[in-house]
């Protein structure tokens, strides 16, 4: 399986799709025009890669897709330590990139994801090609937060009303019904305490409002306008503060658009990234 090393040593588990996945050993330089480009899929909290494995056919015909696990989600390394943070997070994004061999490659993250790849966009700008931050914030006190309701939904004891709650903040009622699972983005099976903590933590500090002006990828801000687990109104919030941000809203989308709303997000996203909108 293949493993990155992030600057402290934890191991970083990921894997390539898409054209010519394994034409090239991991760490191996991509050649200086190589195609097809490369898409990296960066999940939410505490989620592993399988986030994506709904839609990521939409993306493995046409770029050669990185999906990876998180620090102390799925295969990669558990640490009980403060090394967690979103910025942290896009540190080891970077860490996957050089294994896998890649100089550039759009970036794609929502949710949680789509902080990470804010300070990937602003730390390490000349490894971004274009980038879609997807039902993310800036965090800090610029976000809007959730509501007090919504936050006492996912708060209580009873785990079986804590699922149904964060299904239907990800899903509407309609989709649910049609699609009994297995769900991917209700956060990944036999994670630690520990590391659910820490995750949970490492998104409520983030904040990037000062630096995201620094941005200078070419910035594609995506939201279900139902959204009220991330409120979609972070959406213009977030787009007015990277230049030249293009905002896209998906009518009747909550917080998992991109698997709900595939038939419009992931056209929608493929059209950005190639440059045809």
């Amino acid at each position: 399986m293949p493993y990155a090393h992030a600057a402290d040593g934890v191991a970083l588990y990921y894997e390539v799709h898409g054209p010519r996945a394994h034409a090239r050993g991991d760490g191996d330089p991509e050649p200086e025009h190589s195609e097809p480009p490369a898409l990296l899929l960066i999940a939410g909290q505490s989620n592993s890669r399988r986030w994506w494995d709904s839609v990521r056919g939409d993306f493995d015909s046409t770029f050669r897709v990185i999906t990876m696990d998180h620090r102390g989600i799925g295969h990669s390394d558990k640490p009980d330590d403060d090394s967690y943070s979103t910025r942290g997070f896009a540190a080891d994004a970077v860490a996957v990139l050089d294994a896998a061999g890649l100089r550039r490659a759009h970036v794609y993250g929502t949710s949680m994801g789509g902080r990470v790849a804010q300070w990937l966009a602003v730390d390490h700008p000349a490894r971004v090609d274009r980038l879609v931050l997807g039902c993310t914030s800036p965090g800090g006190p610029h976000a809007v937060e959730r509501s007090t309701e919504v936050t006492r939904s996912l708060a209580q004891h009873d785990a079986a009303a804590v699922r149904r709650a964060l299904l239907e903040l990800m899903y509407t009622p309609e989709w649910l019904a049609a699609h009994p699972g297995p769900y991917r983005t209700i956060g990944e099976r036999g994670t630690p305490p520990h590391v659910l903590r820490r995750h949970r933590l490492a998104s409520h500090r983030h904040d990037a409002w000062d630096a995201l002006p620094r941005i200078t990828a070419p910035t594609l801000v995506v939201h279900g306008d139902d959204d009220v687990f991330n409120p979609a109104a972070n959406a213009p919030v977030l787009a007015g503060r990277i230049p030249g941000a293009a905002l896209h809203l998906i009518p009747g989308a909550r917080h998992a658009y991109f698997e709900e709303r595939r038939d419009v997000a992931s056209p929608l996203v493929l059209d950005f990234l190639t440059g045809r909108s």
